[in-house]
């Protein structure tokens, strides 16, 4: 299993907004800051890759790009992070 962990962040009074879409809950409770740290395990850095090309993530991306900064592609601007230790 491969760990990734990368940053993302939420335009300013946007919290709030993000919250919500991401939880599928419209009382969510968005992020304190707007900045977003993410650690995901996956199996294979291949399909990772793949993923961003599927058509429900093409929409995601599009969808939240008025919340979030975005690429022109409507891709999240992310920055990876390097893990410095892990405890299992």
């Amino acid at each position: 299993m491969l760990r990734k962990a990368f940053m993302m962040k939420v335009y300013p009074g946007q919290q709030q907004e993000y919250g919500k879409e991401a939880s599928g809950n419209r009382a969510g409770e968005g992020p304190k800051t707007s900045e977003l740290y993410w650690l995901i395990e996956i199996k294979d850095e291949q399909l990772w890759s793949e993923m961003a090309e599927t058509e429900i993530n093409q929409k995601w991306w599009e969808y939240m790009s008025p919340v979030m900064e975005t690429h022109p592609d409507h891709s999240p601007v992310s920055f990876d992070l390097q893990e410095v230790f892990h405890l299992k």
